[in-house]
């Protein structure tokens, strides 16, 4: 009986890194062709340490495209990228799309699912695939969940991981999740940084810049260089990603204590700090406000009354996620990255290969 290819998953939001905070603050861009690039490096990555089969979805922006006609070329051949088949989704260009490939995926049994986005798109993608491990790269606005890293080094993480090389308790972290409930609605959402109690009282164009619109904020993590609500707490009242438990903030305009704050890149804004304290798991907290607005992970979907009980529950409960640092010092330990002069990459065959390519290269001159 054969046996399946060893297949992984790549989601690119295409949405991310594009959204309003460009007008609001002074947020960068990540364009498609960024998208590109690190996709490219992933598969040079992935193709060095075995993954044999990659699933990507379609899209409307060109980067699977892109993708594809640059596996046909050189660079693709001399890094060994593993082979490439795409989703044809029926696409709604919204996170219906990024729901609905990580479905598929699952589905299709992929041992992991690297994904190219901000805290939303992640967070998508982890409601639909239960255990299956997250590699995180961040190419989105504020971000928190999806660490900041070289696609390459992150890729060599995942494909020693997925090809057996490295044991899942040091390749895997379980996260930290908030679920929003609200019984009498059947509502149960999950975030995976922070969940933002807004006075405003419309969803309206979702994301918060303005400090005074903040009335309270729970968060999983929070850490001192974060950009964006979390940052509230990790300049105030930091905790980290591998402590068992969060933190929660209370903020009025006109406390007499107040916090210089980024919520953005590049907007830096006062919020007045009423109180702070750690948030311990399993404990369903209420809200500070009758009615308004939630934003998770960064963006306002959930409007709320007086009518509503909506609680807020720090649990253990959230996606599995390579960490990169810690499997990378066991390859270094373990020397598991050392190879032999059958593998392609060995300074040997490169050589071969070069100059079979420039023999071909010649002749196709003449």
């Amino acid at each position: 009986m054969s046996r399946a290819p060893l297949t992984v998953g790549i989601i690119a939001n295409p949405a991310s890194g594009r959204d309003v905070r460009r007008l609001t603050a002074n947020a960068g861009l990540f364009s498609s062709t960024d998208k590109v690039s690190v996709i490219q490096r992933l598969l040079a990555a992935f193709g060095a340490t075995g993954v044999e089969r990659v699933l990507m979805p379609t899209d409307m922006t060109g980067i699977a495209a892109a993708v594809l006609k640059n596996s046909h070329g050189r660079q693709a051949r001399s890094s060994h990228w593993p082979a490439l088949e795409f989703l044809d989704l029926t696409l709604r260009q919204s996170v219906e799309d990024t729901r609905l490939a990580a479905r598929w995926m699952a589905e299709r049994g992929v041992a992991l699912i690297a994904v190219l986005g901000g805290d939303g798109t992640h967070k998508a993608v982890a409601a639909e695939v239960g255990d299956i491990p997250l590699l995180t790269l961040s190419t989105g606005t504020n971000n928190a969940f999806p660490e900041l890293r070289e696609a390459t080094s992150a890729g060599l993480a995942g494909g020693l991981f997925v090809s057996g090389r490295i044991p899942p308790e040091i390749a895997l972290r379980r996260n930290k999740r908030l679920l929003v409930r609200e019984p009498s609605r059947g509502l149960c959402e999950m975030a995976l940084v922070d969940v933002a109690v807004s006075s405003l009282p419309f969803v309206g164009a979702r994301a918060i810049s303005r400090g005074a619109d903040l009335a309270e904020v729970f968060v999983t993590f929070a850490e001192p260089q974060s950009i964006g609500i979390s940052a509230l707490c990790g300049l105030w009242f930091p905790v980290s990603r591998h402590a068992p438990g969060g933190a929660w903030m209370r903020l009025d305009a006109r406390s007499p204590e107040a916090l210089l704050v980024p919520l953005a890149p590049g907007l830096l804004q006062g919020c007045g700090v009423l109180a702070a304290g750690s948030l311990e798991p399993g404990v369903a907290h209420r809200l500070c406000l009758v009615s308004g607005t939630l934003a998770l992970d960064g963006e306002r979907e959930i409007e709320f009354n007086a009518h509503d009980r909506p609680t807020v529950t720090l649990d253990a409960g959230g996606p599995l996620s390579i960490d990169v640092n810690a499997t990378l010092a066991h390859a270094a330990q373990q020397r598991l990255l050392a190879i032999g002069s059958e593998h392609p990459q060995h300074p040997l065959n490169l050589e071969s290969q070069d100059t079979l390519e420039n023999k071909n290269v010649d002749t196709a001159d003449r």
